[in-house]
Order: C-alpha cells, then sequence, then structure tokens
C-alpha cells in the first residue's frame, strides 16, 4: 500500500525564518486504517529556544503509532498530525541558545517538539532530549532505540527491579522491546530466557545471549519453561501480551515474583488467589509513566551501552517513506524480527 503524495499549505508562525526548502510529512488528517496516512509536502521548520532541526535519516515505527492512528490510543493527537516518535539523524540548524549540539552531530531523539513527527525529512527536537549516536550505530539502528530500549529499560529496571544472577522471562522476545530486554537482562547479568513464535525468531533471541528460548504456541511450553528452572520459576517476567499470557505468568513466577505488563491487546481473566501464597506482583507501566529524569536516567544507560558494544539494536525490514502504510500492517503482523524502519531519504 503505497501512500498518496499530496500539497499542503503550512501556516507560518510569528518570527519564522525564511523557507528555501521544503520537506515532506507522512500526515494523518482523519483516524483509520493504514489508508488515512498521505505524504505531504511542507516548508521547513525553524529551531527555536531549546530546540534543533534534525534531518532525519531514519524513523522508527512502534505498534503505538497504529493505535494512534486508528483512533484507539486513549491519548489523541490534534489533528492533522504526523505519526512517530523515534527517529535518527543529523542536525542541520541549531535554536539561538542551544550549546550542547552544533550542526552535523549524528544523534537520535526521545521527544520531538510538539506538532512533530518522526514520520518526515525534518522534525524539531527538543534539544534536552537529544542523545548521541555513537559512529558503531547506523541511522537505521538508531530509529531502534528510544521506544523500545527506553520501554525495556523501565520494565527491567525501574518496575521489575531485576538483580544480577535473577531469571528473566521476556514472554514475546523477537520484536523491538523483547529484543531490547534481552541484551538489557543479559547485559545486567540475569539468566535469560524467551519465547517466540518462529524458528528464525527464537533464533536471533539466541543469538543475543538468551540461555533458553521456547516456542509459546506449542502445546505444554509452560512446563517446559518451569523444568528448564528446575522448577524454581522466575523471579520476573516482562510480557508483550497479556491479555493471551498473565495467567500463565502468575503460574511461573516464583516467590516474590513480578510480571511487568508492556503490552496488552484485550481483557483477560485470572485467578488473583495464585498471586496470594508467593506474593507476587503484577506491575504495569509506560515509558514515561514516572517522568522524565526516569527517562533520562534510561537513554544514559543506552547510550553507554552502545558504546560499549552490549546493546545492538536489530533492524528487521526497511521501507520508502512513501510505504508507511505498509509499515503499519508489517509492524502489527506477526513475524517481526526485531524493528521496521522508514527510511525518508530513500
Amino acid at each position: 500500500m503505497i501512500c498518496e503524495v499530496v500539497g499542503c499549505e503550512f501556516e507560518r508562525g510569528s518570527g519564522a525564518r525564511a523557507y528555501d526548502r521544503a520537506m515532506q510529512a507522512i500526515r494523518v488528517h482523519q483516524f483509520g486504517g493504514p489508508e488515512v496516512m498521505k505524504l505531504e509536502t511542507l516548508p521547513d521548520p525553524s529551531p527555536g529556544h531549546g530546540q534543533v532541526l534534525m534531518r532525519i535519516h531514519a524513523a522508527g515505527v512502534n505498534p503505538v503509532d497504529t493505535y494512534i492512528r486508528s483512533g484507539s490510543y486513549a491519548a489523541k493527537p490534534s489533528l492533522p498530525y504526523t505519526p512517530g516518535s523515534d527517529a535518527a539523524g543529523v542536525i542541520e540548524a541549531v535554536g539561538p541558545d542551544v550549546k550542547q549540539w552544533k550542526t552535523g552531530d549524528r544523534v537520535y531523539c526521545d521527544r520531538l517538539a510538539p506538532g512533530h513527527g518522526a514520520y518526515a525529512t525534518h522534525a524539531l527536537c527538543e534539544a534536552d532530549h537529544v542523545h548521541t549516536l555513537p559512529e558503531n550505530v547506523t541511522f537505521q539502528q538508531g530509529a531502534a532505540l528510544n521506544t523500545p530500549y527506553a520501554t525495556a529499560y523501565r520494565a527491567l529496571f525501574h518496575r521489575a527491579e531485576v538483580k544480577p544472577g535473577e531469571r528473566v522471562l521476556i514472554h514475546g522476545a523477537t520484536g523491538g522491546v523483547g529484543v531490547a530486554a534481552v541484551q538489557l537482562a543479559v547485559a545486567h547479568g540475569c539468566t535469560v530466557f524467551g519465547t517466540g513464535g518462529t524458528e528464525q525468531g527464537r533464533q536471533l533471541v539466541r543469538e543475543q545471549g538468551a540461555a533458553h528460548v521456547l516456542d509459546h504456541r506449542e502445546k505444554g511450553y509452560v512446563e517446559k519453561l518451569m523444568d528448564l528452572t528446575g522448577g524454581a520459576g522466575f523471579n520476573a517476567i516482562v510480557e508483550m501480551l497479556a491479555n493471551v499470557n498473565l495467567d500463565n505468568d502468575l503460574s511461573m513466577l516464583t516467590h516474590g515474583g513480578r510480571v511487568v505488563i508492556v503490552g496488552n491487546r484485550g481483557r483477560i481473566e485470572i485467578d488473583p488467589r495464585r498471586t496470594m501464597p508467593k506474593e507476587l506482583s503484577i506491575l504495569g507501566m509506560t515509558m514515561r509513566g514516572a517522568g522524565e529524569a526516569a527517562v533520562a536516567e534510561a537513554h544514559a544507560h543506552i547510550v553507554a551501552g552502545l558504546r560499549a558494544g552490549t546493546l545492538r539494536p536489530i533492524v528487521d525490514r526497511e521501507y520508502p517513506l512513501s510505504e508507511a502504510a505498509k509499515a503499519h500492517e508489517d509492524v502489527m503482523s506477526d513475524g517481526a524480527l526485531g524493528k521496521i524502519v522508514l527510511l525518508p531519504l530513500r
């Protein structure tokens, strides 16, 4: 499915500089299916105080982008809007008071300026939410960092509070957040187990350092996982599809175990009594739920891990910006292995 390319008017704010080139961006004028995304031509924005202008080389596609586009997400943006929150590229201009960045810096961002999205050739970013992209990391990998790695970091260390030596299950480990969680937990000294729906995906998870990886579609996989722990169970589980797996998760936790819900697509019936004898915890989270200081901590750790080589984002598929609709279809399909990214400059 190809997005339609159309022209549009862009209202300039007061004090805007004269625009000498055009940018392209995906715009959504009404909530709905992937076909509501249109590729439009807009004037380049100009960075204001505390902002930088990024020339986007790669933009990450996340499941939450599809929820927002469909109108099913709780927090709906004002229409029209440009989707996407994850981008990597090069700083093209800086605001008058920005000292920590300069043109030409390779960066990725964890927050775009209000009214801007990552599915574009350019975007304004808040300067305090821009991070160095080390030279050993590609722009495509940089676009795979913000939502997946910050979410995985917060799930493991802020919510589950995992410790070295603990047994950790990443339930649905083949997607962007799952791969990030495996790498982070392995680097932290945990014994990591994973699940995945395809052999290719399971092999990918093994390559990230997981000790054991099972097929969560296979009958009896819960018993097999428990056998691999010697019957002891897991100290922590990071759960990507709670509406399917949460009841099983409770049966696999050891005393004091924690399950962190990262993803959910519906309701589920569980027996709360299962939480009582072993004093289990069911923990919800969102990436920014603990405030900006928690997000900043996550990205400081992420950049350090990139430089050290312990964190290695996996990019599954790449699409030109004009195929954003196809990317939205694929990110919600089974069999994703790592991250799907858009390449605005292709």
